[in-house]
């Protein structure tokens, strides 16, 4: 019996040594894409099926109307709930690869009777891409080292918190697709500098297209790849396979990019622009200059040579000078100014240094949302130095300038994870591949080798050692980026919770709260002036007009209502009637503890109304004691005591106790008692005030009401 079974089994297919290596290697990425899925429906676990933040508001509002009205409607909507009374042109003032996409999955999944709602789709789009690009980061880290490689650093993009950060179920927002098109974009070109080929050079123009669609961070990416050129070039490794690739790129992505109606022109006229358009003039040249090399004698090749360059010099110096002054290229814009030189939003536009997400990174922050790629990062580079390629040179010079642009802006950490775990994932890959061949037993063939492998003490024992550490190191990472994303980034901002004294969680939903107050108690034409954080969901979920919002496009109507908060209330109403503002809406953290509320941005509220002429008489000194402090308590200035926002934000907050042991009106966010308790407004009304007080609405008295 047991030799009939024996000679059954024997002929039963068996998997050779390479298949089972394939198929564990699918199995190990499979997995990592389906932990990239999972790790990011912590908030869809925790509270129901919600939108996060801010702008993905607003592109939830804009793929629902792309998907009712279709693309031609959207691409020509006009939105006049928005920036009243100037309003919008949507299509022509976004990115539309994230609507497009959203909507196309939806359209497919309805052609397949699969019955979803297009918030549903919303929700999870962003988990689902970060899978796609666990699977493009094991493709682009295979082409740089191996395959080993790849799997490490697909884990570990699976999970690390940098990323995590964008990528969470409700998280809707163009960063969600935006790292895959980058990194299938870095994919392609690396596949189109290794073979050469037009194929890989045209995928490469499609997938940046695809990149240019969805997000304005493509400027670092057009930027990247024509720096990797350049430095082809310097280290004498240009040949007619980057030549081919960089050309096909160029033509092909510079001609599709143009088609989106956001960026129009801009590729051959703005600054941000210009160093791609002189890479490839400069890849033209120097494939000429080598045509002319061959064909030549080195006298006449000499001569010519430099006669065609001091011309060549002369004529573009002088085009580009002229082309600037007349204003045919655009200068920089201020976020690219701010990449190069820190200081220069706060010193110029206090609009875009009012953003948090424009602030330069502290140190903890990178190890909170990196851990243990900080230390392999740099074993990472020595290993790609050491093997220096086309690909390890890219992969360079990706990772040092995404070093120093994450440092000034923390919103930028999203572009260095993905190149940290792929430069972490060769190190760790190197590392166990150098260590874990000490471990295994060898057979010895000869004993003069045996004797000189001798001559190393404990050889196995400190590769087992070490292999134990690097396994305590990226297990340890594992827990700190479960633990990251389940404090830091699972929680939306829409919905608030906190920690009781005894450990349970409270949920704060005052956003919704209010936002549902007004959309069922206001007419439906009310305007609704607020600071522009709040306008994409103001306009999203309460259906009403909004006098400015998160595009922060019209830097003059953001001061004008930053002038209105900071004045006091007869000069404050003299503005709301000239913007026709029916409702006023300010968020107020003092009774529980809510630290990004309107008053600790007051003084952002104060820069920007006084950076405009009309807002001349607005000094941020004004708001300061007389020894520079900036206080809400009786000793705070008389200026910001008797302004509209610290009046909305106090009114009757003077007969409320917060904590047991102070007195009542104690800001628990400011750690004071209010200066200013016995007031009452004149040119507004309390409309509504959420449960903790989060969200206080003022309806604005029209001028008989006022006695006049």
């Amino acid at each position: 019996m047991t030799v009939e079974v024996q000679a059954k089994a024997s002929r039963l297919p068996q998997l050779s040594s390479d298949k089972q290596l394939t198929f564990i290697k699918l199995a190990v990425l499979s997995m990592a894409a389906i932990l990239s899925f999972g790790t990011r429906l912590f908030s869809v676990l925790r509270f129901e099926s919600v939108i996060h933040e801010f702008d993905p508001y607003f592109n939830y509002r804009t793929t629902r109307y792309l998907t009712e009205e279709g693309f031609y409607n959207f691409h020509n909507w006009f939105d006049d709930r928005a920036w009243y009374p100037l309003g919008r042109i949507i299509g022509g003032t976004i990115y539309p690869g994230l609507m497009v996409t959203s909507a196309t999955l939806y359209n497919i999944m309805q052609f397949l009777n699969i019955t979803i709602d297009i918030r549903n789709v919303c929700v999870f789009l962003a988990p689902f891409f970060s899978s796609l690009t666990t699977i493009v980061t094991y493709l682009l880290t295979k082409e740089l080292k191996d395959e080993g490689a790849g799997l490490v650093a697909a884990a570990m993009i699976a999970i690390v918190p940098g990323y995590i950060s964008r990528s969470v179920a409700g998280s809707y927002d163009n960063e969600g697709i935006a790292i895959f098109c980058m990194l299938l974009t870095y994919y392609f070109w690396i596949k189109a500098v290794n073979t050469g080929t037009i194929l890989w050079a045209t995928m490469t123009a499609l997938a940046y297209f695809y990149m240019v669609s969805s997000w304005g961070g493509y400027v670092f990416l057009i930027n990247l790849i024509p720096l990797h050129v350049l430095a082809l070039m310097l280290l004498g490794r240009f040949s007619a396979r980057v030549y081919v690739a960089y050309s096909t790129l160029y033509c092909v992505g510079t001609i599709l990019s143009m088609q989106i109606s956001f960026v129009g022109f801009q590729p051959v006229q703005s600054s941000e622009h210009m160093l791609a358009l002189g890479t490839f003039g400069l890849c033209q040249l120097y494939a000429f200059t080598q045509y002319l090399r061959e064909r030549l004698s080195p006298a006449n090749f000499e001569l010519l040579f430099k006669a065609l360059l001091t011309t060549l010099l002369a004529t573009l110096g002088t085009a580009v000078v002229a082309l600037t002054l007349t204003g045919k290229i655009s200068p920089w814009t201020g976020r690219f100014y701010s990449l190069l030189d820190p200081s220069y939003a706060k010193n110029h536009i206090p609009i875009i240094a009012s953003v948090s997400e424009h602030q330069p990174t502290s140190w903890s922050s990178f190890y909170f949302d990196l851990q243990v790629l900080v230390f392999l990062f740099p074993a990472g580079l020595y290993f790609c130095f050491s093997k220096l390629t086309d690909a390890n040179i890219f992969i360079i010079l990706y990772g040092v300038l995404s070093i120093y642009f994450a440092g000034v802006m923390v919103r930028l950490m999203l572009v260095l994870a993905p190149v940290m775990c792929i430069v972490s994932g060769v190190a760790a890959s190197s590392l166990l591949s150098l260590h874990v061949k000490d471990i295994e037993p060898k057979v010895e063939k000869h004993e003069k080798k045996k004797k000189h492998e001798n001559n190393l003490v404990f050889r196995s024992e400190v590769g087992a050692l070490f292999v134990c550490v690097l396994g305590c190191l990226l297990v340890s990472y594992v827990f700190h980026c479960t633990w990251v994303t389940s404090e830091a980034y699972s929680s939306p901002s829409i919905v608030l919770s906190a920690r009781a004294h005894d450990g349970a969680r409270i949920i704060f939903d005052d956003f919704r709260e209010a936002y549902t107050w007004l959309k069922m108690n206001t007419p439906e034409d009310s305007k609704v002036m607020s600071w522009w954080d709040y306008g994409y969901q103001i306009t999203a979920m309460a259906n009403r007009t909004v006098i400015v919002d998160n595009n922060t496009w019209n830097n003059t109507h953001i001061s004008r209502v930053g002038q209105a908060m900071a004045s006091t209330e007869d000069k404050a109403y003299e503005i709301m009637q000239e913007l026709d503002v029916d409702y006023v809406l300010v968020i107020f953290g003092g009774l529980v503890g809510y630290s990004s509320d309107d008053i600790n941005k007051f003084l952002w509220m104060v820069r920007i109304g006084g950076s405009t002429e009309r807002g001349a008489h607005i000094r941020e000194a004004d708001y300061y004691t007389p020894s520079g402090e900036f206080r809400v308590d009786s000793d705070g200035s008389s200026t910001l005591l008797n302004c509209l926002m610290y009046k909305m934000s106090y009114y009757k907050f003077g007969l409320v106790y917060t904590e047991g042991g102070r007195p009542p009106g104690f800001d628990r966010v400011r750690g004071a008692e209010i200066g200013n308790k016995d007031f009452n407004l004149d040119v507004l009304e309390e409309a509504y005030t959420t449960e903790h007080w989060l969200v206080r609405i003022y309806k604005v008295k029209p001028l008989p009401n006022r006695g006049l």
